[in-house]
């Protein structure tokens, strides 16, 4: 039986390249075709000569088989059960993910900027593919097991940071054709977060801190996570979120009385040292015996800025959450 010439045109536009497919999935052309020759996981239809094209079932396959590995099951195994088309259940637990790579497959490399801290987890790598290839649920997962595992501060650090960079360096080098990617990632990410985020009475009275983005700044997941870090603690706080206005702050200041003020800088044009002094200056309480709050500095975009008088930069998290539950509970 003959195949109509307009049904193999739309047939050709439903299916897409090698390229496209190792984008999609977050993984090298090289490795797409090394799980073919393996595995003989392959667009069907393929004929000799020619260029090849996966369907969308032929893609189905191979979704399936990143999402098994990156639960750790073995390559091979993957292969044949994501073949079979066999419904697998993947740990609903500890997120366990393994390298899979083999001897012809590029490694990534790791997240960080300049030297690596230590080993990178290799949780890493499964969580950046199943966002690379917007698979929200195993993302969404993959991100609660390691909250779960690891303790908010550990999974910030070693896990959601890392892969955000890894997201972030495959937009600045492929313009906006990640920036959905990075989207995604981070909305999980401030899901995650907040989950493990409550605002709690303490059981003795303690100023609380104040948490807030400097005018213009929109990033907040740093704040999210310092946030989260806080509830483990037990200290009050107050979240203001991104590009709080300076009447705003001074005003929120000098209502709160807080114990501490927390201004976040993620890029060097919204680090206003200006605004660090004049939070670090303002006072509240009865006249005689009024107080002023401890400021902190956190981001990269304090880094470029001298030592501001009255305020103290904590280089990571860790050391951000224990000045401030110090300052809270002196």
């Amino acid at each position: 039986m003959e195949i109509p010439t307009d049904l193999t045109a739309s047939l050709a536009e439903a299916s897409i390249t090698t390229g496209g497919v190792a984008r999609r999935l977050g993984v090298s052309p090289t490795t797409v075709r090394s799980w073919e020759r393996r595995y003989g996981i392959g667009p069907s239809g393929h004929e000799a000569g020619r260029h090849r094209r996966w369907r969308p079932q032929d893609v189905a396959v191979l979704e399936s088989m990143c999402r098994l590995t990156a639960h750790g099951v073995p390559p091979a195994e993957a292969a044949r059960l994501a073949l079979a088309g066999t419904l697998v259940r993947v740990p609903q637990g500890r997120a366990e993910v393994r390298d899979t790579a083999g001897p012809d497959e590029p490694r990534e490399s790791g997240g960080g900027r300049g030297p690596a801290r230590g080993p990178r987890r290799p949780e890493c790598r499964g969580r950046g593919r199943a966002a690379v290839r917007l698979d929200a649920p195993v993302v969404e997962r993959m991100l609660d097991a390691a909250v779960a595992e690891l303790g908010v501060v550990t999974a910030w650090d070693e896990v959601m940071m890392p892969a955000l960079r890894a997201v972030g360096r495959k937009w600045a080098t492929e313009g906006e054709r990640y920036v959905e990617v990075e989207h995604l990632l981070s909305w999980h990410i401030s899901g995650a977060l907040r989950k493990a985020t409550r605002c709690t009475e303490p059981a003795a009275p303690v100023a609380p801190v104040l948490l807030a983005g400097m005018p213009g700044e929109l990033h907040s997941l740093a704040l999210e996570a310092v946030a989260a870090g806080l509830t483990r603690r037990g200290v009050p706080f107050r979240m203001f979120g991104p590009a709080v206005p300076t009447a705003a702050l001074v005003e929120a200041v000098r209502r709160i009385g807080p114990s501490a003020v927390l201004l976040w800088s993620q890029c060097r044009s919204t680090a206003d040292p200006r605004l660090a002094q004049l939070a670090a200056a303002t006072a509240w309480g009865p006249r005689g015996a009024r107080a002023r709050p401890a400021v902190l500095l956190g981001g990269p975009g304090w880094a470029g800025v001298g030592r501001i008088a009255g305020t103290v930069r904590p280089r990571r998290l860790p050391e951000g959450l224990a000045h401030l539950e110090a300052l809270a509970t002196a």
